[in-house]
């Protein structure tokens, strides 16, 4: 059984934008990040009904299945549907991103485990101290014609359809997330970003960050990004645990927002 020793979490508005449509649940043992569409209200209200279903549904202290996980996620899928509506051609008006991990205990193994989750482009990263490895696969317009050959991981970075997300929380009457199972061993570090991170700041950035090993990472990685540029909402967390008997206390977790106002942004918008 694994002990958390370190979580931090950050949510800022970034340097342009005039409104956080990301929000983050970090409770145990829910950690996870959404990134809202729709505009201003909208997405602000479909990334808070996500996370605020997924808090009541998994129970902090608990140790749901992984089955359990993913019935949270239709739960949360059908309250953002239901109150983001539909325009006149029956698409959804709002949506938001939901990735992240959750601790679960698997029946069939007798054990516990780290779930990662996924469905959008928000990320999930692991970090051993020496590499940074993305555990998530984006569901965005160009990670298609990345994965087909067809674009450069460059180009997909300026492209013209670098915001339009193929899958998103909100969007259809069933949500098809993206699962895997990771063992709890030894020392381990993740990351879960929403897209305001990995838009301003490159994975070896990043992993130059995190090797610094500052005790408030998120907020040093949202300041980054913030200097980067800041073009969108940018919301972090890093979560620190070890697995063992000697592991340390847990500590309590770190939250901090901010609010900057700004001139211009980018934002993340279903596939049509």
């Amino acid at each position: 059984m694994s002990s958390l020793v370190g979580v931090t979490v950050r949510s800022d508005t970034g340097a342009v934008r005039h409104v956080n449509e990301d929000s983050a649940l970090a409770q145990d043992p829910v950690f996870v990040v959404a990134d809202g569409m729709g505009g201003h209200a909208r997405g602000d209200l479909a990334s808070r009904t996500a996370v605020e279903s997924l808090a009541r549904t998994l129970q902090p202290g608990t140790r749901p299945t992984p089955l359990e996980v993913v019935t949270a996620i239709d739960e949360a899928n059908a309250a953002v549907r239901s109150l983001s509506g539909a325009d006149e051609s029956g698409a959804a008006v709002a949506g938001t991103t939901l990735t992240g991990i959750v601790r679960v205990r698997v029946p069939e193994l007798a054990s516990e485990q780290w779930m990662v989750v996924n469905v959008g482009d928000s990320r999930v990263y692991s970090w051993d101290g020496r590499e940074l490895r993305q555990l998530t696969v984006d569901h965005s317009a160009v990670q298609e014609l990345v994965d087909a050959g067809l674009i450069t991981e460059a180009q997909a970075a300026v492209h013209p359809e670098r915001n339009v997300i193929t899958r998103a929380l909100g969007a259809e009457d069933f949500v098809d997330t993206d699962t895997e199972l990771v063992a709890e061993q030894g020392r381990q570090t993740f990351l879960i970003c929403s897209d305001g991170l990995t838009r301003e700041l490159s994975d070896q950035r990043i992993a130059e960050i995190l090797a610094q090993g500052h005790p408030d990472p998120a907020s040093v990685l949202v300041d980054a990004a913030n200097e980067a540029g800041g073009h969108d909402n940018i919301t972090v967390i890093v979560i620190e645990s070890v697995t063992g008997d000697d592991a340390p206390a847990p500590v309590d977790t770190r939250d901090r927002a901010n609010d900057d106002d700004g001139r211009e942004f980018e934002d993340t918008q279903p596939r049509e």
